[in-house]
């Protein structure tokens, strides 16, 4: 079985079952969000596991609330110099009022 890649790291050979192990200890027990970029039909693919992969979302999509954001990205709207009206309100703050830059 070849590394899978999550993202755009390639990930080691057992990280699908490392994850399992993470995602199982935490079912039923505590909330977990997991964030991505890709369908769920490439983590197979993505992981480098088929079986975990499956276990994996199996758990995370029991009971679990799922949302989809679609749109532009802000970081490529900025990078090509035009980030809209609001772009402002949208800038995640840069710290604390106690800790000057």
């Amino acid at each position: 079985m070849k590394d899978g890649v999550m993202g755009m790291k390639q990930l080691p050979k057992r990280s699908g079952e490392y994850l399992f192990e993470i995602v199982m200890r935490r079912h039923e027990l505590r909330s977990t969000m997991m964030t991505s970029n890709r369908p769920l039909e490439d983590w197979g693919k993505l992981i480098g596991d088929f079986p975990s992969a499956t276990a994996i979302l199996d758990r995370f999509l029991h009971r679990a609330e799922t949302i989809q954001i679609t749109g532009r990205s802000f970081r490529l709207e900025k990078a090509s110099g035009n980030p809209g009206k609001n772009s402002n309100s949208t800038k995640a703050p840069t710290g604390s009022a106690a800790d000057p830059d």
